[in-house]
């Protein structure tokens, strides 16, 4: 299921993010910190730590440097 989840993030990365142009006010970007939290915490920490990241994307937030 990992690996799954991992390469559709990737196929995003390539395909789709592309399209919308640079945005993201983190480093690493969302999609990045996604695939980095999955590998080091698993499927479902990983996926939930992506979602605080995601809502912490913000104009609230300045962004900055966070990893997983």
């Amino acid at each position: 299921m990992k690996i799954i989840l991992i390469s559709s993030i990737i196929l995003y990365q390539k395909f789709i993010s592309p399209l919308f142009g640079k945005k993201c006010r983190f480093y690493p970007s969302c999609s990045e910190y996604s695939i980095l939290a999955i590998k080091k915490y698993g499927l479902w920490i990983g996926l939930w730590k992506t979602l605080l990241r995601i809502i912490k994307c913000n104009p609230l937030n300045p962004g900055g440097v966070d990893y997983p």
